[in-house]
């Protein structure tokens, strides 16, 4: 049998279960062809096929299926993950209900991964087999443009989304609601030791959504930060903030979160009910970071924007609904104090890694509740219900 041939029996046979990276034990030694090029010894290849929690009826939005689904095209620069743990997200909400436009189906939704590589491309320089890693709400970007190359890859306009996003080839891409994910390197993230895989998921969504507007825009010793709505996103807000070094204001109508609060660290809570809230704060607040991600006409926004100081910044992290928009806005709720206002989307991958190391060397830990992914619809349904402290997490349980 001639080299080729022997070559091509082999992988075959073989399928996805090697990487070209990694030698056969029964393997004679010439080069293997990449294991994303099929080929035929009279016997057609199986392709992978992943499992998943997945949305077939948008009617049933949090009663999701178990399905087989064929990952995306192995690629030189793609790290495989098997999954062990995947956050929670608001997003998943959003998607699952179809709150930001109808989804493709079947969908598996989820992006705060972790994970154990499995596999890893022939151009993979940051990864081996048997690394922890993360995947956050970012799998993919075109890597070319200014912003790319600017360290801001998480605005590139050609940016692919973890879940819910399509191939040119036209592949969906599934979330982590399932047993594994394969990923650019760009966008796979090491987990320091020092961090439990529970407790490092839901930092890759929504622990870098804050972190990174509090980095840009100086959060540290000597500023005053607002946080708006404590939630998931929220209860990180003071986490980080306070780590950092500042001095925390922490704005809620909810009673019952006022301790749970003031345990995290913050240094003021203020009740959003009583409606003369913003009077006694005028122009002290540097930041003013809106985790909201529900607004209405009756959010006092000119309230709360009259609690920054002169230049400050007002920076929302939550998006609503397609049909929510931002309450009425005047320019004199603008003009009095110069104050700025603005969004932030995820964060960068030089960010992730800033973010896990501040929670790795002041050991934060994140206030969440784990459940078996086959409960993945008892949580959607209380984080739509508001009925978390603070941060579902699942756990693999797909055999």
């Amino acid at each position: 049998m001639t080299s080729t041939l022997l070559r091509a029996y082999i992988i075959s046979c073989v399928g996805d279960l090697w990487s070209s990276k990694t030698p056969l034990p029964f393997a004679p030694k010439i080069p293997l062809a990449p294991t994303n090029h099929r080929f035929s010894c009279g016997m057609a290849t199986k392709a992978v096929q992943f499992k998943g929690y997945a949305l077939t009826d948008p009617s049933k939005w949090n009663d999701l299926q178990v399905i087989e689904f064929t990952p995306k095209v192995f690629e030189p620069e793609d790290v495989e993950i098997a999954i062990t743990h995947c956050g929670v997200c608001g997003s998943d909400v959003h998607t699952l209900t179809q709150g930001w436009g109808e989804s493709k189906l079947p969908l598996v939704v989820g992006h705060e991964i972790v994970g154990t590589v499995t596999r890893v491309g022939d151009k993979v320089t940051e990864f081996k087999i048997g690394d922890r890693v993360g995947v956050g709400a970012q799998r993919g970007s075109c890597l070319q443009c200014r912003e790319c190359k600017d360290d801001y890859e998480n605005y590139c306009p050609r940016s692919i989304n973890t879940y819910n996003s399509q191939y040119p080839d036209g592949v969906v891409a599934q979330g982590g609601y399932s047993t594994a994910i394969r990923v650019h390197e760009r966008f796979t993230l090491p987990i320091p030791d020092e961090i439990e895989s529970r407790h490092a998921a839901s930092m890759m969504c929504a622990g870098l959504t804050v972190y990174s507007p509090l980095k840009t825009h100086g959060a540290g010793p000597g500023k005053k930060v607002g946080i708006m709505g404590i939630g998931g996103l929220g209860h990180y807000a003071i986490l980080w903030a306070k780590a950092m070094g500042a001095e925390v204001y922490a704005f809620t109508h909810d009673e019952s979160k006022v301790e749970d609060i003031k345990k995290m660290g913050a240094d003021h809570v203020v009740n959003t009910s009583d409606k003369e809230f913003h009077k006694d704060l005028a122009r002290t607040l540097d930041i003013l970071l809106s985790t909201r991600d529900v607004f209405g006409d009756s959010t006092p926004l000119g309230d709360y924007l009259s609690m920054l100081y002169v230049h400050g910044r007002f920076v929302t992290v939550g998006i609503p609904d397609a049909d929510d928009t931002l309450p009425p806005l005047h320019a004199f709720d603008l003009v009095p104090n110069g104050c700025l206002m603005g969004g932030s989307k995820i964060g960068s991958k030089k960010e992730c890694l800033e973010m896990l190391e501040l929670a790795r060397s002041k050991s934060i830990k994140p206030w969440i509740e784990e459940l078996p992914m086959r409960e993945v619809g008892k949580a959607l349904r209380n984080l739509k219900n508001n009925a978390v402290r603070y941060r579902y997490v699942v756990k693999q349980d797909i055999a």
